[in-house]
Parts: structure tokens; sequence; C-alpha cells
């Protein structure tokens, strides 16, 4: 039977809202991150003409198990995520999926991303993406209910897109990849302690022991900011030192990382939501901004 023609909008429209849950269960954001880290490792990692095949391989690969990641990120915690306020419009605890297609529907994407990677990659790619996958699932996440020494656990797994990216291109890994890693690894601290300090009653709420939760004075938060921020700026010099750019690059870094770390020093020492948020910001355009310069210096 045809659906009457009355209830075909609601049709379209329900169909439509599911795909956007499920598109939402990705975490897109974090994706698109995921995926501008990894392309920029592997342009660094190229020599010679640029593989684009090669790069839409890997950029596919990435993006399926990003994604899975995500999803099963999100069916791990539905439970804490309904206690935020931050996290409970989300399609799994707002209800409107159920966990166990959530749950097949992050299988099925991490599957598929790693299975691509090895296939149309290189088998470092493929192990580097599920060793990723793996520590931010089975260590990282289950971490974060136990010790604020997640936030440096989790680090680990978030600094690996431009390091793949990279593996991608060489098929090996080699001082310069390791520098992207390192200043990745050094940028999320900021990031994310800002994010915990803007949302510390919702994740107190939930159990997380998130650094603000554990030591509400905000003293240790403070200082772990501003201690990250001053040594990412030496880090972020390391491209030029080994070659891999010029000092177009390293002037846009100096001067960059000087201003990301002013904002994490008003951070730690007015201790403040807007304060917190203003260094958040910082956090979002210091590191495209590096990217960019580190592009076009190699151009």
């Amino acid at each position: 039977m045809r659906p009457d023609s009355s209830t075909a909008p609601a049709v379209l429209a329900g169909a439509h809202a599911l795909l956007l849950d499920y598109w939402e269960l990705t975490k897109p954001s974090v994706v698109w991150l995921i995926l501008m880290s990894t392309a920029v490792g592997f342009y660094m990692g190229t020599s010679g003409s640029l593989p684009l095949i090669l790069l839409v391989h890997t950029i596919i690969g990435t993006a399926l198990l990003a994604a899975g990641t995500g999803a099963l990120n999100q069916w791990w915690e539905r439970e804490a995520d309904a206690k935020m306020r931050r996290t409970e419009n989300r399609p799994l605890p707002a209800g409107r999926l159920r966990p166990g297609p959530a749950l097949v529907f992050g299988l099925f994407l991490a599957a598929a991303g790693t299975i691509y990677l090895l296939a149309a990659v290189n088998v470092l790619a493929a192990v580097l993406g599920f060793l990723t996958l793996a520590c931010y699932l089975w260590i990282y996440t289950p971490l974060k209910s136990r010790t604020p020494a997640a936030t440096f656990v989790g680090a680990f797994p978030g600094a690996m897109p431009p390091l793949i990216g990279w593996v991608a291109a060489r098929a090996s890994i080699g001082i310069e990849g390791w520098v992207l890693f390192a200043m990745l690894f050094l940028w999320q601290f900021p990031h994310f302690y800002a994010i915990a300090w803007m949302y510390r009653e919702d994740y107190q709420r939930a159990g997380i022991q998130m650094l603000p939760v554990v030591e509400p004075d905000g003293i240790s938060t403070g200082r772990q900011v501003v201690c990250y921020t001053l040594a990412l700026i030496p880090v972020s010099l390391a491209p030029t030192l080994l070659g891999m750019a010029g000092f177009l690059y390293a002037a846009a870094a100096l001067a960059s990382g000087i201003i990301y770390l002013y904002f994490g020093i008003l951070m730690a020492r007015e201790k403040t939501r807007p304060q917190a948020r203003r260094l958040l910001q910082a956090s979002v355009f210091y590191l495209p901004l590096l990217y960019f310069f580190l592009i076009v210096d190699k151009l």
C-alpha cells in the first residue's frame, strides 16, 4: 500500500530527524577537527607532488573510524550525558535513539574505517587508527569517572590524527610526525580545561572526575593551563628547526603561542567562566591558524 499523501510529509520529516540524530551521534564537529589534523599531517609528510587519491582514501578511512568512535563514546556515556545540561539533549539520553541500534551503528563505522585504512592506505595507519579508538574507548572513557588523570591519558588518542596522516603519506613514523603529535597533545590541555571549568557543575552531577571538580579552587587547573600553553611555544617552533617550515611559520607560531599563553594566564588568575570562554575561543583560533601557516610556509 502507498502511504496516504497527507502522511508523507510527516514520514519524510521523521526520516530526516532520524538521519540528523545519527549524524549527531558521530560528533561531526570533533570529526572535522580530526580530519583537519589528519590532512595537515598527511600534507606535511608528503614529499614531491601531493598524492590526491591516497589523501582521499586517508580522509575517508579516518572519517569512518572517527565517526564510529564518537558514536561508541556517546553510547558508552549515555547515562552520564543524561545528567549534564550540555549533553542531555543528545540523541541517546533524550531517547530519540535506542542504545542497541546506536551500538551497532558505531561498531559498523569503526570496523569499516579500520578495514578501509588497512586496504586503501597502509597497515601502520590502520594500526594507529585502531589503537586510537581502543585507547579512547577502553582506557580514557572509563577513567573519566575515576580520576582527573584521565585528561592526560585522553590526550594521547586525541593527538594521534596528524601522526596518522603523516604515516598514511610515508608509511613510517619519523621525528617530524612526533612533533606534530606533540603540538596537538599540548594544545588539548588548555582547550579541555577551559571547557571543564565552564561546565564543572555538569561534570560533578555526572560523576566525571575532571580537575576543576576534584579541586574546585581552580589553582591546579590554572597552573596546568599556564604550564601547557607555555610548553607549547617551543614545541610549536620545532617544525622550523627540523626544516619542515620556515621563518614565516615560526613568526606566526611564536605570536599566536604568546597570545594563547596570555589568555591562559588570564584564566589562571581570575578563574571565571568568561575568562575560561575566552581561553576556549583562543584555542579554537590557535590550532587552525598554526596549521594554516604550516601549510603556507611549506608551499
